[in-house]
């Protein structure tokens, strides 16, 4: 009798220590059975970061990646079966969802014709010019910023409001001269960029200062600012062509990958049929 009971208690305790969770190698947290690995933190902390910064980030990974574990575990015991069912729908869905957005992201990456031609913008741009207004105030102009001091400040002064294109060597020599400059009036540019570039511009005094055609000599405390507005777009105006290119450019690759995206889900639903992998029952 004792001899038996001595063997019930071995099996009893060698049974105990295999159900017991057992330390895995390289471990450094556990919680029930789960185990966190050195491997899982493998990147965390970055190269030359402090010995008392570095361990402030594993604690708090380690603290969190518990926190996570006993949360879910607590959730899956007091969640309702309903509302599980309910979030494993979610769940597989979700998959089905970004596994097919990966996939078709990836065909149309390798199949999109990305080259969209002038001819195609100016023909979109033509057709949908509604759809194309402006948020704000659009301007062209140019403008130079140099030292009220500069001993050749009228012979630039008049190059600039006589600006011609032929003077370019002129403004190679001179640009140097500038503590900033822009002289391509051809471009369209937003109220922001004109209140970075020209400070003495304000939302409060713009309409003084943004009229197409107004010549500007504006000198401060060591500089003087030359500014010739070219033209002005007020908002909800339809946008120029040339500032709405890189809208209309994304527009039309956008219009593509979703025609290229119906014909491959058609495509292969029809591929499908073809080889008798798919049909509907009557």
């Amino acid at each position: 009798m004792g001899r038996i009971s001595f063997f019930l208690i071995f099996l009893l305790v060698c049974s105990c220590n295999y159900f017991k969770p057992q330390q895995e190698s390289q471990s450094i947290a556990r919680v029930g059975k789960n185990y966190l690995y050195k491997s899982d933190m493998a990147t965390l902390v970055p190269a030359g970061t402090s010995k008392e910064d570095s361990l402030l980030l594993v604690r708090d990974f380690i603290d969190r990646w518990a926190s996570q574990k006993l949360l879910i575990e607590a959730a899956e015991i007091n969640l309702s079966d309903a509302k599980k069912r309910e979030y494993n729908a979610l769940i597989k869905q979700y998959k089905i969802d970004l596994y097919t957005r990966a996939y078709i992201e990836e065909i149309v990456k390798r199949t999109v014709d990305t080259l969209v031609s002038q001819e195609e913008l100016k023909k979109y741009y033509q057709e949908n010019k509604e759809n194309f207004k402006t948020n704000g105030t659009l301007v062209r102009l140019r403008y130079i910023n140099l030292s009220k001091d500069n001993p050749r400040f009228g012979t630039i002064k008049n190059k600039f409001f006589d600006y011609s294109k032929k003077d370019k060597i002129f403004w190679d020599t001179y640009a140097l001269q500038c503590k900033s400059l822009a002289l391509n009036d051809s471009i369209w540019v937003d109220m922001s960029q004109v209140y970075e570039k020209l400070p003495f511009i304000t939302p409060d005094n713009r309409d003084e200062f943004v009229i197409a055609g107004k010549r500007i000599e504006r000198t401060t405390k060591n500089d003087v600012f030359l500014v010739k507005i070219t033209n002005v777009i007020d908002k909800n105006q339809i946008s120029p062509f040339e500032y709405s290119k890189p809208t209309l450019k994304e527009v039309l690759l956008n219009k593509r990958k979703l025609e290229l995206i119906k014909k491959f889900e058609k495509d292969i639903t029809n591929d499908a049929i073809k080889n008798n992998d798919y049909e509907i029952y009557k």
